[in-house]
C-alpha cells in the first residue's frame, strides 16, 4: 500500500485535519490529510525557510512579475504564503503526490491569494523546458533518497533564470552538509542564511558562465 508522502498516488484512507499558521503578520488556514508530508502542522524546517526567504527577498527588493517555484509543494504552504505576501509574483506549485496537489488546490481557496498554477509533476518533468523562474524554494523529500533530492537541485537549475536563487532547507542529520556540497558543485556558490534547531536554510544563485 502506497502511503509515503513522495508516492504519486497514495491509497491510505483519508483522515483530514485542519492546520493554522501565522507568518509575516498574516493568518493562514490549511486542510491536510494522510500520506502527505507533515500532516499535523507546518514543520519547523518549512517555517524557517519561509521566514528566511521572505527576509532575503525583502532585503534585495522584490521586483514586479517575478516568478517563484514551490518545488515539492505538499499541501501548498510555501506557494500560498509567498503569493499572499508577494502578490505580484507569478507562483507555480508542483508535487508528485496527487493527493497533496489536490489539497494544495483546496487550500488555495481558503487563503488570501491563490498560486497561479498548482500541478502534479514528477520533480519538474511536467514543465516546458523554457519555463524559467527567479526563485525556487524546496524542502526536499529526504526519505525518497539522495538521488531524488539531488535531482531536485539539478532540474531546478535547468528551470532557473540567470541570477535566480534557490532556497533549500534541511537538517544536518538529514544531509544538509552533502546538499551544501552538491549546491556548491552545481552553482559554484552556496550560502547558509539561517540555522535553527538543527535546520539550515541554504541559498545558491545561478550565475552566468
Amino acid at each position: 500500500m502506497a502511503q509515503y508522502y513522495f508516492d504519486p498516488d497514495p491509497v491510505a484512507p483519508s483522515n483530514k485535519k485542519h492546520v493554522e499558521y501565522r507568518v509575516n503578520g498574516l493568518n493562514f488556514k490549511f486542510v491536510t490529510d494522510s500520506a502527505v508530508f507533515c500532516k499535523t502542522c507546518v514543520d519547523k524546517g518549512t517555517d524557517l525557510m519561509i521566514q528566511t526567504t521572505i527576509d532575503d527577498i525583502k532585503k534585495r527588493g522584490a521586483g514586479r512579475n517575478e516568478r517563484l517555484l514551490d518545488l515539492g509543494c505538499g499541501w501548498g504552504v510555501v506557494g500560498i504564503v509567498m503569493k499572499s505576501i508577494f502578490t505580484l509574483f507569478d507562483v507555480t506549485c508542483v508535487d508528485v503526490n496527487s493527493r497533496a496537489v489536490s489539497l494544495a488546490k483546496e487550500n488555495a481557496g481558503l487563503n488570501p491569494k491563490k498560486p497561479d498554477r498548482i500541478l502534479v509533476s514528477d520533480i519538474l518533468s511536467a514543465l516546458p523546458e523554457d519555463d524559467l523562474y527567479d526563485t525556487v524554494m524546496t524542502n526536499p523529500p529526504v526519505r525518497a533518497g539522495k538521488a531524488t533530492v539531488f535531482a531536485f537541485y539539478e532540474q531546478a537549475k535547468a528551470h532557473m533564470k540567470d541570477g535566480a536563487a534557490i532556497y533549500v532547507v534541511l537538517q544536518r542529520k538529514q544531509g544538509a552538509d552533502s546538499t551544501k556540497k552538491k549546491l556548491q558543485e552545481l552553482f559554484g556558490n552556496c550560502e547558509v542564511l539561517s540555522i535553527d534547531g538543527g535546520y539550515r536554510v541554504m541559498k545558491s544563485v545561478k550565475t552566468e558562465v
